[in-house]
């Protein structure tokens, strides 16, 4: 693997069209691959909701989540990867590429294997804290029971993902990603209503998806040149280095599903309706996630490239840049939700009560996407950056003394307090990354 050519100083003109092109080439794949996968539950939930009993979509529904939410805890191994392999893109050193490989991997399937060793527990003690009934209860052991077979490669996957994505290969991801998906459809509808294996074909699925997924990335990786990777290259030193880096991202990543849970719990508490008009409102913030998300991986790569080959000011060109598109996404969001807000809220729910008191937050909706680039921008910057220790602070700290202030003394404010809360926890995590980034920029320090 060798040196891209970098720009020349002419051409760091933020008009030209090439640098552009080169971060839009990994932003819409990802796009496009991010838009598959909402889709893929709708149709998980069709052929659920088209069983005998409500007992298999919730029971299902119920487990589905369960390992979605340990799964996204565990995207330090994506984050992680993603920032290493861009570095060493930059650097044009196939040794550390592979080494990032090997590291990555490793570390994932060990987590895998502990999750599937774990998996039995894990569910033992989900079913005593939520307590469902006993049909339902028997559908998640079912559906869990298969599924947690596929932990291994579903951890080893967010690896392979963040390591091709370093690599700026994002048709790559997004081919894999797509073809996964429609596989996972064609196998839930043959194997339910073919084979009439029920939530089990459904869970069944999914798996072959999964490793489907890993076999197909370990393949590419095979074709891109690194085909003839060392063990040896596997030290205790390297993995003792990204374990810290990845525990840091793994404290950042609770820190933030705290304050999600919070949403969803204190949403409950406030009644039934308001937990019905966040779980609407939550629906805007998946689709904005998917734009700026898409963004903030571009980012990812392009900064990390930069730092690998010691280019501060290529570095800090792609921030811009990044924020740039971030910007273009996140005014993109606010008009389409100012405009086609209430229609989006009647194609998601028809009681024409809860339409009217979810429409009375559409202001949130149009603030939420202008507010909340800013931080998923400067998350995608310093996961390129591999600074995972300031991405956890950043966290602790907006959710410390932001979030959970700011909705205490606004608790009287009821569903506003709480939306007003996050926010704030948005627009903290943003101006925090921001500052530090600015500070590191002004002591010339981006690329330490």
């Amino acid at each position: 693997m060798g040196n891209q050519p970098q720009p020349s100083k002419q051409a760091l003109r933020f008009w030209q069209w090439a640098p552009h092109n080169q971060l839009l080439a990994i932003v819409l794949p990802m796009l496009l691959a991010h838009i598959t996968a909402p889709l893929i539950g709708l149709v998980d939930t069709a052929v659920l909701g088209h069983m005998p009993g409500s007992h298999f979509l919730a029971g299902a529904s119920f487990a589905a989540l369960l390992l979605s939410q340990l799964y996204w805890i565990c995207g330090f191994l994506r984050m992680s990867t993603t920032g290493l392999s861009a570095q060493a893109k930059g650097q044009g050193s196939g040794f550390s590429a592979a080494q990032v490989l090997y590291q990555s991997v490793f570390s994932a399937a060990v987590i895998g294997f502990l999750v599937l060793l774990f998996g039995d527990f894990l569910m033992q003690a989900s079913l005593g804290f939520s307590n469902p009934n006993p049909l339902v209860q028997g559908v998640i052991i079912d559906y869990f029971g298969i599924r947690i077979w596929g932990a291994p490669a579903a951890l080893i996957n967010l690896a392979l993902v963040g390591w091709l994505l370093g690599q700026q290969k994002a048709k790559v991801v997004m081919l894999i990603q797509i073809i996964a998906n429609l596989l996972n459809v064609g196998l839930n509808l043959l194997f339910v209503f073919g084979f009439g294996w029920d939530v089990k074909g459904v869970a069944a699925a999914s798996i072959i998806a999964e490793y489907f997924i890993l076999v197909s990335s370990f393949c590419c990786i095979y074709a891109s040149g690194l085909s003839r990777l060392q063990l040896s290259w596997l030290g205790l030193s390297a993995l003792k280095n990204m374990s810290k880096l990845n525990s840091s991202i793994l404290i950042r990543n609770l820190a933030l599903q705290a304050c999600l849970v919070f949403m969803t719990f204190q949403g409950l508490r406030l009644g039934q309706q308001t937990a019905a008009i966040n779980a609407i409102l939550m629906q805007f913030f998946v689709l904005i996630s998917l734009g700026l998300d898409a963004v903030a991986f571009g980012v990812e790569a392009k900064v990390g490239e930069a730092k690998g080959a010691e280019n501060p000011k290529l570095l800090n060109y792609f921030v811009k840049l990044g924020l740039f598109w971030s910007s273009i996404f996140a005014i993109g969001y606010g008009l389409v939700f100012f405009v086609f807000g209430q229609p989006i809220i009647g194609l998601l729910t028809d009681q024409e009560t809860l339409k009217t008191a979810a429409e009375e937050f559409l202001v949130i909706v149009w603030l939420l996407p202008l507010i909340a680039h800013w931080c998923f921008l400067f998350d995608g910057v310093f996961i390129g950056l591999t600074r995972a220790k300031a991405m956890q602070n950043s966290m602790i700290i907006s959710a410390g003394l932001i979030f959970f202030p700011a909705w205490w003394i606004l608790s009287d404010w009821q569903n506003w307090g709480l939306w007003i809360a996050l926010l704030s926890f948005m627009a903290a995590r943003g101006v925090n990354l921001g500052g530090y980034y600015f500070y590191l920029f002004r002591l010339h320090r981006l690329t330490d």
